[in-house]
């Protein structure tokens, strides 16, 4: 995988057991949103594969947050819900620390709220899916007991997890740590 003459994911390979939370860090720009994306399905390596995963199943969570200005907290969350059910957006909410906000729309939260809210988004979803849980700096902007709370929402999921993360606090948080370097990208340790 390039981007122009400059080779992201050149033979890279790695093995992430089907369970727990494997936290991927490394400088910016080494690769490891590009790898998240691949493991999506939203971007094709000119050689590889990738094994053991089905992106149909697997929920991003992408770096921005994405979110509708249009559609209130609480919609974003029915949204990607079978059927809309008040009930199951109030309680990732609440797990979000957003209790009370179900009607407010993202130009009225905070930089951390609107983070929050893309998470719980994800983690509704992936609720739903049971596929691989995806997550591309998923605390950016998050204090670090409300990652921790957030963090145990994840586990509770009880899906395989794999996280790319800057702050040391959230690498803790993982199962698993792999440590990465590039472009192109590279497994330094774990």
């Amino acid at each position: 995988m390039s981007y122009g003459d400059k080779a992201v994911l050149d033979r890279f390979s790695l093995s992430v057991p089907g369970e727990g939370v494997t936290a991927l860090s490394g400088p910016s720009g080494c690769g490891k949103t590009t790898l998240l994306r691949v493991l999506a399905g939203l971007e094709i390596p000119a050689s590889g594969a990738v094994a053991g995963l089905a992106p149909e199943k697997a929920v991003l969570l992408f770096q921005e947050n994405r979110l509708f200005p249009w559609r209130t907290a609480e919609q974003h969350i029915t949204d990607v819900l079978p059927r809309p059910d008040r009930e199951t957006a109030e309680r990732w909410l609440s797990a979000a620390g957003l209790a009370g906000e179900g009607g407010s729309y993202p130009a009225a939260l905070s930089g951390g709220m609107a983070r929050r809210l893309s998470l719980v988004r994800a983690l509704a979803l992936a609720e739903v899916r049971r596929g691989w849980l995806l997550l591309d700096e998923p605390f950016a902007g998050v204090d670090p007991a409300r990652a921790e709370s957030l963090m145990e929402a994840v586990y509770a999921l009880d899906l395989p997890v794999l996280l790319c993360a800057h702050e040391h606090h959230t690498v803790a948080l993982a199962t698993r740590r792999v440590e990465l370097e590039g472009p192109p990208l590279g497994v330094v340790g774990s």
